[in-house]
């Protein structure tokens, strides 16, 4: 029975908007039409499978993207089992010999790990000059807090090798979770924060009470339909407003590093990254949020679209300059 307080919408047809690159309307094209021929399909396509399809396509574009990797390539064991990887990249100058950035793969808690977050920190080392550390942390079935307590004992391994305020932490979707889950509980630890973060199209409330998951929740063509139980699964009964669960609901007034927010105007977790911006400004934290026009989660994901190239060049600004490297 409808609520008479809810706002009942028409039934419409959502195009690709002519106010986007051509590639990212090929893209929301084909990802509809994807949509629209499972939907019309006797054959159910499961979110599972819609992951393994995902992560496939990934891979595929992200392997070529690797081979300009150039360097060294080491892999430290964690007491749990869980890997941290280090990439270091030949011909470092200067300054980019100190620094270092600490990625946390993204994947719903339920994927991401392996060959991809080995294939995005060789990408990201080319692309930055400087080491790279990933860590492939415990996914599902191991649920909260075993993932972020891969990602605190990376932390603390990396923090022997670099001082906190040469290092940058940055996280995409769930990883964007870890990492922030990560800074809170590392500070409430006693350690120290790092020169920066970055939180990509991040997943910061495990209540999903913001306005996104209801106004985006078909229009998201990489989240169609909510983001899975994956977040659920993952928090294990914890209540979903700990901030170690839900870091938006942490006390940045404590501490917290400057810190750069991406999304899009379709994606199903906007409300994520506005709020938290928010929460972070009233905290008198500097941040800055950068939305792409009808960018769905996780942005164009391998269409060369120029709106994607723009959020990463405004990455490499934000973390140039927590290094005091000229960009």
């Amino acid at each position: 029975m409808p609520n008479k307080a809810d706002l009942q919408l028409p039934a419409q047809l959502i195009p690709a908007p002519r106010s986007i690159s051509a590639q990212g309307q090929a893209y929301l094209s084909n990802a509809a039409q994807r949509l629209n021929a499972q939907q019309s399909s006797l054959h159910e396509v499961s979110q599972a499978q819609e992951q393994l399809a995902r992560e496939s396509a990934a891979l595929q574009f992200l392997r070529p993207m690797a081979t300009r990797f150039n360097g060294s390539v080491e892999t430290i064991l964690l007491p749990s089992g869980a890997k941290l990887h280090r990439m270091t990249p030949q011909g470092r100058v200067e300054r980019a010999r100190e620094v270092a950035y600490f990625d946390i793969h993204g994947g719903g808690f339920t994927g991401g790990g392996g060959e991809m977050c080995e294939l995005l920190a060789k990408i990201r080392a080319s692309d930055y000059g400087a080491e790279v550390y990933t860590v492939d942390y415990r996914l599902l079935p191991h649920p909260f807090p075993l993932g972020l307590d891969d990602c605190v004992t990376a932390y603390r391994e990396i923090l022997k090798q670099h001082d906190a305020s040469d290092l940058v932490v940055g996280g995409a979707s769930a990883g964007g979770n870890l990492a922030a889950a990560m800074l809170l509980r590392a500070r409430d630890e006693g350690l120290p924060l790092p020169a920066a973060v970055l939180l990509m199209t991040p997943g910061l409330d495990m209540t999903q009470s913001g306005d996104s998951y209801q106004t985006n929740r078909f229009l998201d063509v990489n989240l169609y339909g909510g983001g899975g139980e994956g977040p659920l699964r993952y928090a294990a009964g914890t209540d979903l407003k700990h901030p170690y669960v839900s870091p938006l609901f942490g006390d940045f007034t404590k501490g917290w590093p400057p810190t750069l927010l991406t999304t899009g105007t379709r994606d199903l977790l906007l409300s994520d990254t506005v709020r938290m911006h928010r929460a972070l400004r009233r905290a008198g934290i500097r941040a800055e949020v950068h939305v792409a026009e009808a960018s769905p989660h996780g942005g164009f994901m391998g269409a060369n679209a120029p709106e994607d190239a723009e959020i990463i060049a405004e990455c490499r600004r934000f973390i140039y300059t927590a290094w005091k490297i000229p960009a």
